[in-house]
């Protein structure tokens, strides 16, 4: 996978394939369906499978305040797209000038010109453009009237409803995490890193990695069982997304015990896979009967 952030004329290596364009956030099996189509065009017209996506989001552009919190950070994307088959992802800068491209000029100076596509592959509630104004049908006339071949894939339901990214995002937001993974090519991952605590985790035989500087969207607050990823490996954890209300603490933070690690995370960056919420956050009678529920969290946290 090769991940491109300008259309460098120089550059022959996105040019020629099939393309898709789109967002992809999450990349979840509705995503998954349309990058199988792409791979297999892009073998038969003989050239690249290409994503074509923006950063920023164009909603960030034009409507700040409606911006929904994102479900994966672009290299994160660019590893999934990658999984999937995915030659090139191009991350286009987003600005004014893209976005007030009639969808005839997007199509021209964009498709045609600077990445020669020969083929494009996209869902049939595709729009492009100015204001959203080019629709599929309006893809369909240009890609036939410039001998592109056009593919439209066809939405994944699943339990009666589409899957999508705010489908995904609403599940992550309800903290049911094991359905969203059901809908995504991989589990749920969120980023961060290690920053000092309260040290209270040691002290009650469950040292934490207090999670912070997190970009993407944060489960709801509860206990889950999670596998997180550092500098020294992967491990079983258990993750506390909430307040400590046995210790009179309303601060909302992520506390992530990575179980039987030994060492020190501070300063260092973590990665962590949501797998399955355990129960709601509580407050304790005293502190023995909350370190026997902190170990019963361990042990469903070692197997999930």
């Amino acid at each position: 996978m090769k991940l491109v952030r300008t259309l460098d004329s120089n550059d022959p290596s996105f040019r020629g394939g099939a393309i898709t364009i789109g967002n992809f956030d999450g990349v979840h099996r509705g995503h998954a369906r349309i990058i199988e189509q792409l791979v297999a065009l892009a073998r038969k017209v003989g050239g690249p499978a290409v994503v074509f996506t923006f950063d920023p989001h164009p909603v960030r552009l034009l409507r700040p305040d409606a911006v929904p919190p994102p479900l994966t950070w672009t290299d994160r994307k660019a590893d999934l797209l990658a999984e999937l088959g995915v030659d090139i992802m191009v991350v286009y800068p987003t600005d004014e000038a893209l976005l007030s491209l009639e969808p005839h000029v997007f199509f021209d100076q964009i498709v045609r010109q600077q990445l020669q596509a020969r083929a494009m592959v996209e869902g049939p509630n595709f729009y492009f453009g100015r204001a959203r104004a080019g629709n599929i049908t309006l893809l369909g006339e240009l890609c036939q009237a410039s001998d592109v071949r056009l593919e439209i894939v066809s939405p994944l339901t699943l339990k009666g409803e589409y899957v999508s990214s705010s489908r995904v995002r609403k599940l992550i937001a309800d903290g049911d995490v094991a359905m969203a993974n059901t809908l995504l090519t991989c589990p749920y991952r969120i980023r961060g890193m290690v920053t000092h605590g309260a040290g209270r985790g040691a002290k009650l035989g469950f040292p934490t990695a207090n999670v912070d500087a997190i970009d993407t969207l944060l489960p709801a607050k509860g206990v889950y069982a999670c596998r997180a990823k550092c500098v020294a490996g992967k491990w079983p954890a258990a993750v506390n997304i909430g307040p400590n209300p046995t210790f009179g603490e309303d601060a909302l933070k992520v506390e992530v015990h990575l179980i039987d690690f030994q060492g020190s995370l501070y300063g260092q960056p973590l990665e962590v896979d949501f797998l399955q919420r355990l129960r709601d956050i509580r407050s304790f009678g005293s502190v023995e009967q909350l370190k026997s529920q902190l170990a019963r969290d361990v042990a469903a946290s070692r197997n999930p």
